[in-house]
């Protein structure tokens, strides 16, 4: 099985905040803030959009700004004004394009970075932005990427910094490379960190060894943690059988989990334009903000 390798820096020089410009972003925003704060890195708010042809014709015909750009560059300046209490430097940043090639690109312009997406709850717009746009940030960026869902409670005191954080896992690769983020952040921000193994029903071929097949997660889960990460993030190891989806939001509720990190595989599967994958039920339905890390 995978095992937890060396663990990477986290000196952020930005943090991309990527907006839709509604006020369900708005909480997106507060961790993009905070975060941007604590790492004493710079903020870039961030919005990307199309030219409709009314306005292209005005930019290629006229060559002047169209009315459409001027309404989002001042939209974009009052959302990062709105963000400014932290004395960071935040930078208004509107961006025209795809938002799933322009958003990851302007991350690796600023490397190392951190992305952190808003989503919002319920409607035929979210269920678009959810299935394509944002999937598809997450899906192609390299650089850990923060999404703070409609079920996150607004930003406080006790939400942050985060101080609880939970790892889940399955054992892949991409899992793997995600374990080394989450103990980089648990030791960033003196985080405890439980460790989640879920056993899927389907998977357990003979119901009388369940306890037998327990205990050999529960030895790969302590196997997964390095013998030098236990002295700063005293991790806890759990197994849980059942959906994934439901014992993972079960164990962030009990627990009080302030912060989710999870792997996710790069993929070009037509199906992500249509319908969420199990990652993003989670992360849409989670009632802390997820961070997810590409393979």
């Amino acid at each position: 099985m995978p095992v937890i390798g060396d663990r990477p820096e986290l000196n952020l020089k930005a943090v991309i905040y990527a907006t839709d410009l509604s006020p369900g972003s708005r909480n997106a925003g507060l961790y993009a803030a905070h975060i941007a704060a604590y790492f004493s890195a710079k903020l870039l708010v961030t919005h990307a959009f199309t030219l409709e042809q009314a306005a292209l014709e005005v930019e290629v015909g006229d060559r002047r700004s169209s009315q459409q750009r001027q309404n989002l560059t001042h939209l974009l300046s009052r959302e990062a004004d709105s963000l400014g209490a932290n004395s960071i430097e935040i930078i208004p940043t509107l961006l025209e394009g795809n938002p799933e090639d322009v958003i990851p690109d302007l991350a690796d312009k600023h490397e190392p970075s951190m992305i952190v997406l808003g989503t919002h709850g319920g409607g035929r717009l979210e269920r678009g932005i959810i299935g394509s746009v944002a999937e598809k940030i997450l899906r192609s960026t390299r650089w850990p990427a923060l999404t703070v869902g409609p079920q996150v409670r607004p930003l406080s005191s006790q939400t942050f910094p985060f101080e609880r954080i939970l790892f889940a896992t399955d054992f892949t690769a991409a899992s793997a490379n995600a374990a080394t983020y989450a103990l980089t952040f648990a030791e960033t921000f003196a985080a405890k960190i439980d460790v989640l193994n879920v056993i899927e029903e389907a998977a357990i071929e003979h119901p009388d060894r369940l306890a037998d097949l327990q205990t050999h997660f529960f030895n790969a889960l302590d196997a997964l943690v390095p013998q030098c990460a236990r002295e700063f993030c005293d991790p806890r190891t759990y197994v849980a059988v059942g959906g994934a989806h439901d014992k993972i939001l079960e164990h962030i509720r009990e627990r009080s989990i302030e912060l989710l990190v999870l792997g996710i595989r790069k993929t070009s599967h037509i199906s992500m334009e249509m319908r969420t994958s199990g990652a993003f039920r989670i992360i849409v339905d989670a009632p802390c903000p997820v961070l997810t890390i590409r393979s």
